[in-house]
């Protein structure tokens, strides 16, 4: 088992040394140290800490979420804008136009004007009254007329920008109503969020007259509503949204301030670390499962005569991203845990553990036959092999932490990275350092 020669040792003579190392350590350090004595106040406020952080942790992802729509137009934008392309939004735009145009046209006076101009042409009586009767034809004919001008003007990429325009003018006004920050009296109509679709109307306006109906430029400008979010609430909630605008940077500070008392307090920090993920995982799979049940309430309890098919368009658009921060943070929770777990003592953490190493050293070994030489560069890191480590998780923590808006795939990129350089750390690590030379030449006399 001696190796004097200059050699890089094997992965298995690599391994045999890493135990040797443990046991000389354990045998220079002297007696087993005293296993802790468990308080149940102490491990009791661990559970509680770790239970408050799971809590504060759905609040930080709702005020963070909520924070980002109210104050950041932009965010808002980005939210709202695909809206302009979906299909059930643009039928009930298209429903609310035509039904604002057709209440401008009066059908009773264009019938009258044709039983006016037919009875100056000389048409025998009976003819005449035939036209009379001409007003539910004339009506429905006029309807789908309207209809079809006006889905073509939403169909175009005119709305688009109509409706992108009209929601930052919508979105300034909300900012300045919920946060209480308005320079004149701003407030909320009848407890909705809506825009004015005038515009479309104007062009609706406009087409109808060039396709031959002269009477559509009689019709005034006419502002109507299109709601994007309607509820009793709405306008009751503006002391909530300051705290929120308070909290909204703070608070997932302060939770992850008391997950970190939790687990500091536990007598086991590796189980309490891998209890605070899960219980954040938890937390965070609740939220969506609430988020999906509260869907169905909110359409059940929309005013009559809204479409629910664009309302619920609107709502799976508004909480798009607050999903996304739900399923990020619940991706971080769980690879911690996971991250915890593979860290400790347990069989199948040690496997995957001595697999990965193994697994890494011979790739390594082979480099090395080839002629790959690491010299200072392998014996700096395995000198400093712990911090090196170390580092790569707080570098990888603070990304995470620092980025704006993390979705699942930056959770997912992040994470490979670190792994990509824990096992560069490991492939780096030659051990072949005097005091690793010296263990080996005399591992056969211990």
């Amino acid at each position: 088992m001696a190796h004097t020669g200059d050699e890089p040792l094997s992965n298995g003579e690599r391994s045999e040394l890493d135990d040797l190392r443990h046991r000389v350590g354990a045998l220079e350090g002297g007696a087993r140290p005293r296993a802790a004595r468990h308080h149940p106040f102490r491990s009791a406020g661990s559970v509680l800490l770790i239970l408050l952080a799971a809590l504060l942790s759905v609040l930080s992802v709702i005020a963070v979420w909520a924070n980002s729509i109210v104050r950041d137009t932009d965010r808002y934008i980005a939210t709202v804008g695909p809206l302009a392309s979906d299909p059930d939004v643009r039928k009930a735009v298209t429903d609310r136009v035509t039904n604002a145009v057709l209440a401008q046209i009066d059908v009773d006076a264009l019938v009258k004007q044709l039983q006016d101009a037919v009875s100056e042409k000389g048409v025998p009586p009976k003819a005449a009254q035939l036209v009379g009767n001409l007003d539910g034809p004339i009506t429905s004919g006029l309807e789908q007329l309207v209809a079809g001008t006006v889905e073509r003007v939403v169909s175009s990429s005119a709305f688009e920008t109509i409706w992108v325009e009209s929601n930052r003018k919508v979105h300034s006004a909300v900012d300045k109503a919920l946060t209480g920050e308005a320079d004149g009296p701003v407030s909320l109509e009848n407890d909705q969020v809506a825009i004015d679709v005038a515009p479309i109307v104007a062009q609706a306006k406009e087409r109808l007259v060039d396709a031959g109906l002269g009477v559509a430029a009689n019709i005034p400008d006419v502002h109507t509503n299109f709601v994007v979010v309607q509820s009793k609430d709405i306008g009751k909630i503006k002391t909530s949204m300051r705290v929120l605008e308070i909290m909204g940077s703070w608070l997932p500070v302060i939770a992850l301030l008391v997950a970190a008392a939790g687990v500091y307090t536990a007598f086991n920090r590796r189980h309490a670390l891998i209890g605070a993920g899960l219980a954040v995982f938890a937390a965070m799979l609740f939220l969506g499962i609430t988020l999906t049940v509260f869907r169905d309430v909110y359409l059940d309890h929309l005013p009559s005569g809204a479409s629910p098919a664009a309302a619920g368009a609107v709502y799976d658009a508004l909480i798009k991203f607050l999903r996304a921060g739900v399923r990020a943070l619940g991706a971080v929770a769980l690879l911690t845990a996971v991250g915890a777990f593979l860290s400790g003592p347990s069989r199948i953490a040690v496997l995957v553990r001595n697999g990965c190493r193994r697994s890494i050293g011979a790739l390594r070994d082979m480099a090395v036959s080839e002629g790959l030489r690491l010299g200072a560069v392998g014996r700096f890191v395995h000198r400093f092999k712990r911090w090196i480590g170390a580092a790569i998780v707080v570098v990888a923590a603070i990304v995470l932490f620092t980025w704006n808006y993390p979705t699942t795939m930056v959770v997912v990129w992040t994470t490979v990275i670190v792994l990509v350089g824990l096992a560069l750390r490991e492939f780096l690590d030659t051990g072949s350092g005097p005091a690793a030379k010296s263990m080996a030449a005399t591992a056969p006399e211990l």
